[in-house]
């Protein structure tokens, strides 16, 4: 048992490793083989910097004070930025947002409404922060990021950034 497990491991390290082609691999193996790469669309810093500089934009035009922290898709900070103004939890405040907003892959405002109804309490114990103010960011059913904004209205202020710079082509929630 040990012995096959240890083969396929190694046949699997060769493929990737270019001992044999990927297409080889393929060729050989049955339909059900498990897929051992996969394609992954991320928020890329220039993204990121947009998200920010568009929801710094609408931010000002209503008259708020906020900051935000932007997440790739595996929970690395990417763009963070403060408002002159705003307080100085407020970056802390917007990343544990995003954080929860990412590992739940819904708006926070939802994962808020669960664990005030008793419908999930797990966020209250997996040290997330399920206040509203932030959105995941799905782009063809992926989930690429998550924005978090600390303000009362930051929920507003991220769907504004994410469709101004994603333009229609990403959405705030999976369904």
């Amino acid at each position: 048992m040990r012995i096959s497990a240890c083969l396929v491991g190694l046949s699997a390290l060769v493929a990737l490793s270019g001992g044999v082609s990927a297409q080889q691999t393929a060729s050989t193996s049955s339909p059900g083989d498990i897929k051992l790469t996969r394609n992954v669309t991320v928020v890329s810093s220039a993204g990121a910097r947009a998200l920010a500089d568009a929801c710094t934009a609408w931010a000002e035009k209503n008259k708020q004070i906020v900051a935000m922290a932007i997440l790739d898709w595996g929970g690395n900070l990417i763009e963070s930025h403060a408002m002159e103004g705003a307080p100085m939890n407020a970056i802390e405040t917007a990343l544990l947002k995003a954080k929860s907003a990412l590992r739940w892959r819904r708006p926070t405002s939802e994962t808020n409404r669960m664990v005030r109804s008793g419908e999930n309490l797990a966020p209250t114990f997996m040290n997330d922060f399920p206040q509203p103010g932030a959105l995941p960011i799905i782009v063809n059913g992926q989930v690429i990021g998550a924005m978090g904004v600390s303000s009362g209205e930051g929920e507003k202020c991220a769907q504004a950034a994410i469709d101004a710079v994603f333009k229609g082509q990403a959405v705030s929630a999976a369904r």
